[in-house]
């Protein structure tokens, strides 16, 4: 029940189920994508007990819970009644006004983040299994070992086929399709040819580009690549396919498309695969790898230093998903990757300042938080500490950058690689072993590094963050020996105490506006908001009010205002008063479905409106005939901003538009 409470308010809080494009989830965080990001209520959310915080970040409006996002998203999906385990019809395509960096930071994700649990998990068996080698636990002939490895390795191996599928979901293409080229690229015999003795030509003589040919594609000279393991080859090899099947769906008829279409797309994009864009995207992949390591290579140490300093920065706005592409690069072209290591220490400098924030608060909220937050912060999960606790304190998020700073430089200075994607925290040191070379200097720097930032952190937020601890804290302290039963005003907040003195309620500022009135914006029946058949309404998750079963088609502003949000559809539009009121006038049930049809908008977001203005027109008898409901809730989205809102005549049960329906005290 507590995880379905507060899926409703998260559903509210983004705008309403309407308002859900999709939604998915990582490993601490809601990932929704909005139609109108304005139109959430973000403030709200972050103040909602079990949401940590809210990130907007690389066109993904992220909500951050904890360890038990998994199970919050579960309710959340059921709750919602979001299709496709979790993510709603795509209305409106994509035609998102994302910047070309916020584009490329959302294609990583998409494609990484369904995949990345086993990614880890295979990359750890992988790790450990070299390291039970090192230590001579396991004999690389014995059929343990073998089949552990294969766990392990063969995900890498195979990488090109998940990825087909994960990047035909992100592309709009048939995951079959996108297996089916991952598969190709795999294919035995075409690995072989990599190797290939019989050279029949060679291209590029003399440059970087310089090429061995073993094989001809219908005359045609095929320059092979070793593409078990790549990356960038398939990404774009499924994307150059989506344009492909696009065009076969418009040629092909209807009654042939389900074989047809995949027929041409896979003759088409399987073939200028191999002859451009998997060479193509070879060389790209190696010219990444060049370039990062050149960097590196200029000085580990500095690379280690900014690294460190930045690395927590870059999660909380989704770019490290950047890096991580970079490093599956690296180690598809040179067999290790040099940068994404230098990040390893930062979850440890966060876990020794939450451990110190731990020891020097008196909140019990906040200890709740902390606990949690370090045991996650061992295992690499960070984002309960950052948001829960460093960040909205500033000064303890700083001195975690200083220490993991000083870790990633050590980092640096050790030659630390990571030679696969292992896991996080204290489970990524295996991915750090050479299978080839074991445990050596590298390895032990590693865990000096991740030991040192989190000492490091713990010491600099006891010596110079305790101030910061509870000084943000909204919690009143009581006096429990105070005698009176009156209620005591401590720090501006209102506490009630018993006859004894114990402290029974306390209740944080509340700022409240002025009292004011709204006037009915349709004709018709008045509801009671309760009985709105939508639990995001009912159960008042959004806010109080009222709803009206409309007799006439025209929506009106109840007060003098400007136009806060207007869905594309015409079905729901928010106004904020003159007088400070956030209202939601919200036409008909799931009405977005008819895509603007029987709506007709007169405003603009941004305008500017007279009480008694029409907004919307809309045709109630089409609307009915479609299969929707035209109950109109208004709902009050900042009612904690006021003492009561209620009916301006109780007992009233018609409202005329215009007419007065609401105080708002």
């Amino acid at each position: 029940m507590a995880y379905e409470d507060l899926s409703k308010k998260i559903i509210a809080g983004v705008g309403g189920k309407d308002n859900v494009k999709s939604v998915v989830h990582c490993t601490t965080r809601l990932r929704f994508k909005l139609k109108d990001e304005s139109a959430a209520h973000t403030d709200e959310l972050k103040d909602t007990d079990g949401v940590i915080t809210v990130v907007q970040s690389g066109g993904q409006y992220q909500v951050v819970i904890g360890n038990e996002v998994a199970d919050v998203y579960d309710t959340l999906i059921k709750v919602g009644g979001f299709a496709d385990g979790g993510s709603v019809p795509d209305d409106y395509g994509e035609d998102e006004k994302m910047s070309v960096f916020d584009r490329f930071i959302d294609l990583i994700s998409g494609i990484f983040t369904p995949m990345l649990g086993v990614l880890c998990a295979a990359g750890m068996i992988k790790g450990f299994v070299a390291m039970f080698v090192a230590f001579n636990w396991l004999s690389e002939n014995s059929g343990t070992y073998k089949i552990l490895y294969s766990i392990g390795d063969g995900f890498f191996y195979f990488l090109p086929i998940v990825l087909g599928l994960t990047a035909a979901k992100k592309f709009h293409v048939d995951q079959f399709i996108g297996m089916a080229i991952g598969m190709a690229l795999c294919y035995p015999s075409i690995v072989a040819l990599n190797s290939s003795k019989t050279v029949l030509s060679t291209l590029f003589s003399g440059s970087v580009f310089e090429s061995q040919i073993h094989a001809t594609f219908l005359g045609i000279p095929v320059v092979m690549m070793s593409y078990t393991s790549s990356v960038i080859p398939i990404i774009l090899a499924v994307w150059f396919a989506s344009k492909v099947q696009a065009f076969a769906k418009r040629i092909v008829p209807t009654v042939v498309k389900t074989f047809l279409v995949p027929f041409i797309t896979l003759l088409i994009a399987v073939p200028v695969t191999f002859l451009i864009i998997g060479p193509v995207a070879s060389w790209l992949s190696d010219g990444i790898s060049t370039v990062c390591v050149a960097i590196y290579n200029f000085s580990p140490i500095l690379a280690g230093l900014v690294m460190g300093a930045f690395w927590q920065v870059f999660v909380i706005f989704g770019v490290h998903w950047g890096f991580v592409a970079v490093m599956m690069a690296n180690v598809a072209s040179q067999g290790f990757d040099p940068i994404l290591g230098l990040s390893l220490a930062a979850s440890f400098a966060q876990t020794g300042v939450v451990l110190g924030i731990l020891l020097q608060t008196k909140n019990q909220k906040t200890r709740g938080i902390a606990l949690p937050a370090f045991i996650s912060g061992i295992f690499g999960v960070t984002e309960p500490a950052i948001y829960g606790l460093t960040l909205p304190r500033k000064r303890p998020f700083i001195l975690s950058c200083i220490a993991a700073a000083i870790g990633g430089g050590i980092i640096g200075f050790a030659g630390t690689k990571m030679y696969m994607m292992g896991g996080m925290g204290i489970f990524s040191i295996p991915a750090a072993i050479n299978s080839k070379t074991g445990i050596d200097g590298s390895v032990y720097g590693l865990i000096i590094a991740m030991a040192i930032a989190m000492v490091l952190g713990f010491a600099l937020q006891m010596l110079f963050g305790y101030k910061s601890v509870d000084g943000n804290d909204k919690q009143v302290k009581v006096d429990a020996t105070a005698t009176t039963a009156e209620p005591v005003m401590a720090g501006g907040a209102s506490v009630e105490t018993t006859p004894t003195g114990a402290a029974t309620k306390v209740e944080p500022d509340v700022t409240y506006n002025a009292a004011t009135n709204l006037s009915s914006p349709e004709t018709g029946e008045i509801v009671p908001l309760s009985e709105v058949k939508d639990e995001v309404f009912s159960s008042g998750a959004m806010g109080k009010g009222v709803a009206i079963e409309p007799t006439d088609g025209t929506l009106y502003a109840p007060a003098d205002g400007e136009i806060a949000l207007v869905f594309p559809t015409g079905h729901a539009v928010g106004l904020n008063t003159s007088d400070g009121a956030e209202i939601l006038m919200h036409i008909g049930m799931d009405t977005v479905e008819l895509e603007g049809k029987g709506f007709e908008t007169l405003v603009q977001k941004g305008e500017t409106v007279k009480a008694g203005q029409p907004l919307v027109k809309f045709d109630i008898d089409a609307i009915k005939a479609a299969g929707y409901p035209v109950t109109t809730p208004i709902v009050v989205t900042n009612s904690k901003n006021y003492h009561e809102v209620k009916l301006a005549f109780p007992n009233a049960k018609d409202v005329n538009a215009t007419e007065p329906l609401l105080q708002l005290n």
